[in-house]
């Protein structure tokens, strides 16, 4: 009689007296993840442990911060350059006067 996860097409090892099931996540590709991509992973981690596991092991958790760090990193490219405009803050005003750039 064969088990729910030898019909599903699982296989076993056997370790000893034991049955182990080849198990093993799928091959994702490397994503490179930046600032905002760990910062999520650590929040996933600590307040949403579900959700990380099941990223995890559906082989999805390394796009998902990716495209994550992608977000946040163009989101931070509007604000900056928003303030900047707003502040009236330009290369010009950083090669004449390098004290009130920085202020």
């Amino acid at each position: 009689m064969k088990s729910t996860f030898e019909e599903m097409g699982g296989n076993y090892r056997r370790e000893g007296d034991y049955l182990i099931p080849n198990l093993a996540l799928p091959e994702e590709p490397e994503y490179q993840i930046g600032k905002y991509g760990r910062i999520r992973r650590s929040y996933l981690k600590e307040h949403r442990p579900i959700l990380y596991a099941n990223l995890l092991t559906s082989g999805t958790l390394h796009r998902h911060l990716a495209e994550i760090d992608q977000a946040c990193n163009e989101r931070m490219e509007i604000i900056v350059s928003a303030m900047a405009k707003q502040e009236g803050v330009t290369e010009a005003l950083k090669s004449a006067d390098q004290m009130e750039w920085v202020r």
